[in-house]
């Protein structure tokens, strides 16, 4: 059975890291003395949860662990440094410290080394996270020892609300458009204009009016979606902005 290991050190590990076409030794003494750490270890890089759900939102939401005192959010994976060196060019991680634990030592001394044989895996990591102050642990949340891949409360949200329960997350805004769209211009404007940061997902003349019509009601460009609810065309965005000032 997975035991947490709160109150203890974390291992005494030497990471081998390749940055620059160059050989690079990191401990963990480096990684997490005298400082305030979010660790987050996963079963492989560009497996499916980890990569469309675990590592994106810890990054979306480091900005926010910051504020409250998080100095470094780590994320440990079984695979070697060029592996992990590709999925992070391939992700959204430029807030997170790609950790390869290719040996498996540092997953082995938290006792999150699992046999994943049955997967083609071999030993990997158990998926869960934890909170580490100066090197010692002070909060672990790990997976239920279930079938197959649990993620129930290893993800960012749960270790933000250990931390910060008040915390203010930041909003996500989606702006569905066409390209050479004045209003759709208008509302990406008007929200960067009130510090909304926001994903435009451009739609192609064939399947606009259906994909728009099926997720708002509406056919035409643009609709803005911001914390799922729908808020429509630029005039719309003008007046929820207003609403919220």
């Amino acid at each position: 059975m997975l035991q947490p290991r709160e109150g203890q050190r974390v291992p005494n590990v030497t990471f081998r890291v390749r940055e620059n076409n160059e050989w690079k030794n990191v401990t963990t003494a480096e990684l997490f003395e005298g400082k305030n750490v979010v660790l987050f270890s996963l079963p492989g890089a560009f497996t499916p949860t980890c990569s469309s759900t675990h590592l994106p939102r810890y990054n979306e939401l480091a900005p926010v662990f910051a504020k409250h005192g998080v100095d470094a959010i780590l994320c440990v994976s079984v695979n070697d440094t060029f592996v992990m060196n590709e999925w992070a060019k391939d992700q959204e991680s430029e807030n997170i410290v790609m950790i390869p634990d290719g040996n498996g030592e540092f997953t082995d001394g938290m006792g999150m080394l699992v046999d994943k044989a049955d997967l083609g895996f071999g030993k990997r990591s158990w998926r869960y996270s934890m909170y580490v102050k100066n090197g010692v642990v002070d909060k672990m949340f790990i997976e239920p020892e279930e079938p197959g891949d649990p993620f129930k409360v290893s993800d960012a949200d749960t270790m933000l609300a250990h931390i910060a329960p008040n915390a203010a997350k930041p909003d996500q805004v989606v702006v569905f458009s066409k390209v050479g769209c004045s209003f759709c211009a208008k509302a990406k404007q008007l929200l960067s204009d009130n510090g909304y940061e926001y994903i435009d997902v451009p739609l192609e003349h064939k399947v606009r009016g259906k994909v728009l019509g099926a997720i708002s009601g509406n056919m035409t460009a643009p609709q803005v979606f911001i914390n799922g609810n729908l808020i429509g065309g630029a005039e719309a965005v003008e007046e929820y902005l207003k609403k919220a000032a």
